[in-house]
């Protein structure tokens, strides 16, 4: 799953040994997993801080927790350390961390993400515009975000209605509604005023 090279190990081992924790690991996840904003991240793991469902790597007195939702953006991530004239470089590259990956398990988030990327977005863009998902409510109320030459747009309330959530309240049942955030007023790069 996840390579964390010799010179990788060495660094994190030093870093993790100036914490004066005992039993003090690393904890990997991707945040937005399979979207364009993913994000591939290393923290601190404290014993105790580690999830149940998390999976467990030893390194060469390294351990490492990577967390379970994240795994599939994980494989073939590498970390590496590459020394410079600064002191050095910790870098994480994770190929699929943006790649949309949903199985019927998947969380209503990553289902409503992949729909936005793969099916509603394309389209979008043709008009230089996009959405985001700001939030997912307790209540399963999808928060999306427009922006590019949707935001602004006089059109975006029929872009919203007819196209957007009818999309994603057919495929996704769960989802109770959808609800537009966008600050609309701002039309400096609106596709259609």
């Amino acid at each position: 799953m996840i390579k964390i090279t010799e010179s990788g190990q060495k660094y994190l081992r030093d870093l993790l040994a100036k914490q004066d924790c005992e039993g003090i690991a690393i904890r990997v996840f991707v945040l937005d997993g399979g979207t364009p904003k993913a994000e591939t991240c290393i923290a601190f793991c404290r014993p105790g801080e580690e999830q149940d469902d998390d999976e467990v790597f030893q390194y060469d007195g390294l351990k490492a927790f990577v967390e379970a939702k994240s795994k599939v953006y994980l494989e073939e991530a590498v970390v590496d350390f590459s020394k410079d004239s600064m002191g050095g470089q910790l870098t994480i590259k994770a190929p699929n961390s943006r790649m949309p990956k949903i199985s019927d398990d998947s969380s209503l988030q990553d289902k409503i993400n992949y729909i936005l990327y793969s099916e509603i977005n394309p389209g979008l863009q043709s008009h230089g515009g996009h959405v985001t998902l700001e939030e997912l409510t307790e209540d399963n109320v999808a928060v999306l975000q427009f922006g590019g030459g949707c935001q602004g747009c006089g059109m975006v309330d029929v872009t919203l209605k007819d196209g957007v959530e009818k999309t994603l309240l057919e495929q996704l049942p769960e989802l109770s509604a959808v609800k537009d955030i966008t600050d609309h007023s701002i039309q400096e790069n609106a596709y259609y005023k």
